[in-house]
């Protein structure tokens, strides 16, 4: 079992066997002022943007760029407000490693510990997992550069050669532009949105009161304090077991519903064919599979729900959706069908919504982009979520497209490599499990338009082509060099000679 350090180096010699990376191919382009134009900035550090960036270095489109707005080591959810203790998928799912099989997280894990370790690892701790792709970004030497939050991204106007971006940033070291021919929003499962607080919490809570579960919280300041959790799936009893486990006094989960969600439909999704070819149906087809998709809250893995159910004070109130909240001193009274109590804090775990519109960073472009609701309509109105009419209608690599077909050709341009993704692409990106098949279809996108854009230089270079490459004369000169690579003329085997009658078929 090969050491960390030289399972690095077994990475470095199958990169080299693939020519990862050789001959950079792509057009250069100067930005408007005349600085460097990036092929492609990547918004979002995390295991997508990685796995991006890799793959577009793999396909030998080397001048990007990405971008995280956390420091190093925080890319992603698994060490900030990820709670779980562990991933919720198989621990055998790949996908960052793009088929190399040293880039796995197995191959990590088991150079870590050893293969004894990786066989008793039921589920892949969520601090190994931000270890490994902490590593992943260093031996492949991705080039990511943290604490760079996009303010915007403005198309710009181009005579030709396709589209350019202007990126405005907030950096560590002040406001800073970026050019861009293409950008991949790698932005995570509320990149296409924002987590969602309700209305009546926000408008009778003090601020400091609750938090959503995609937020810092300070546990150690709820230490013996009574906290009201509202949602039914796996975040909520991530939360629970994590406040429970650090000394909370009392944590009451709420769930509107009469029983906790059971069915995960996710897990019927996992398999090749549905997570590769879920984006090659029509749309009647991919609007009912989402329709039903979104009737179920994603449960919490049992291993979770007993974590927190082990606790004597931990409680469950399940038909008990929350009526009204009132602050009363310190305190928010809650009340329900089933009663009223006082709770010292409330933590929100109602998930996120997906509405372009209210990403900061499209605000120039999102009025611009096609949403569901544009393309397609159901034949039975009783039919129509107002979830799904709200997601972005992709083209099949991901990009953005104009709600007026023939307009604003710049979105696409923009690839939402995201959670709003779910509609037009499936489990894609931001799920481990679509990953692998996801990364081909983005990266494919990308290329397709890189070269595209430059069509006439490429084509007419290779119409102009005449560089020779056979050397040969005729007759042979009478003294001829020693060819370098050339083998070794093999001896001259004995020959029999047979009779040519017995080489003739008998008829």
């Amino acid at each position: 079992m090969p050491t960390l350090a030289e399972l690095e180096l077994e990475v470095k010699d199958s990169l080299t066997k693939l020519a990862y990376p050789d001959r950079p191919w792509v057009k250069n382009v100067a930005a408007p002022d005349g600085s460097h134009c990036y092929d492609v900035v990547i918004v979002g550090g995390g295991q997508c943007g990685l796995t991006a960036a890799f793959g577009l270095v793999r396909e030998q489109v080397a001048n990007i760029l990405v971008l995280d707005e956390n420091e190093p080591g925080k890319e992603g959810p698994w060490v900030t407000y990820a709670r779980m203790v562990t991933l919720r998928t198989n621990k055998a799912l790949t996908g960052p490693d793009l088929g190399v099989a040293a880039l796995t997280f197995q191959s990590f894990y088991e150079a870590k510990y050893g293969s004894e370790a990786w066989k008793k690892l039921d589920k892949i701790p969520r601090g190994e997992w931000m270890d490994y792709l902490t590593w992943y970004r260093r031996v492949l030497d991705l080039p990511v550069r943290n604490s760079c939050k996009v303010d915007v991204i403005r198309p710009l106007p181009m005579a030709s050669r396709g589209t350019m971006f202007e990126l405005n940033v907030n950096t560590s070291d002040g406001p800073e532009k970026f050019y861009a021919r293409k950008v991949v929003l790698a932005t995570g499962i509320q990149g296409g949105g924002e987590w969602h607080v309700p209305a009546f919490i926000r408008d009778s809570v003090p601020r400091h009161k609750y938090a959503h579960t995609s937020e810092y919280i300070d546990f150690e300041a709820l230490k013996g304090r009574k906290v009201a959790i509202l949602g039914g799936g796996a975040s909520a009893f991530d939360n629970a077991q994590y406040g429970l486990e650090r000394g909370v006094g009392e944590v009451h989960v709420f769930v509107r519903r009469p029983e906790l969600p059971r069915i995960n439909p996710i897990r019927h999704m996992e398999f090749a064919g549905f997570l590769r070819h879920f984006a090659d149906l029509d749309d009647a087809t991919k609007y009912a599979g989402i329709n039903f998709f979104l009737q179920f809250n994603q449960p919490p893995t049992n291993d979770t729900f007993n974590r927190a159910a082990r606790f004597p004070n931990f409680f469950l109130h399940t038909g008990s959706p929350w009526q009204s909240l009132e602050a009363i001193g310190d305190q928010i009274r809650i009340t329900t069908p089933k009663g009223s109590d006082l709770y010292d804090f409330l933590i929100v775990s109602t998930g996120l919504l997906t509405d372009t519109r209210l990403r900061p960073e499209l605000r120039e472009v999102s009025e611009q982009i096609a949403v569901w609701s544009e393309r397609y309509t159901p034949a039975d109105p009783a039919l129509r979520n107002p979830l799904i009419d709200v997601h972005p209608y992709l083209g099949p690599s991901f990009e953005y497209q104009p709600k007026v077909p023939g307009t604003a050709p710049y979105l696409s341009g923009i690839f939402a490599y995201n959670y709003s993704a779910l509609v037009s692409l499936g489990l894609s990106a931001s799920a481990l499990s679509g990953m692998k098949y996801a990364i081909n279809k983005l990266v494919t996108g990308i290329t397709r338009q890189l070269f595209l854009d430059d069509k006439e230089q490429f084509i007419g270079e290779f119409l102009s082509y005449r560089d020779e490459e056979f050397k040969g004369v005729w007759p042979l000169p009478t003294a001829m060099p020693a060819v370098a690579d050339a083998p070794p003329a093999p001896a001259p085997a004995a020959r029999t000679t047979t009779p040519v009658s017995q080489l003739v078929t008998a008829q």
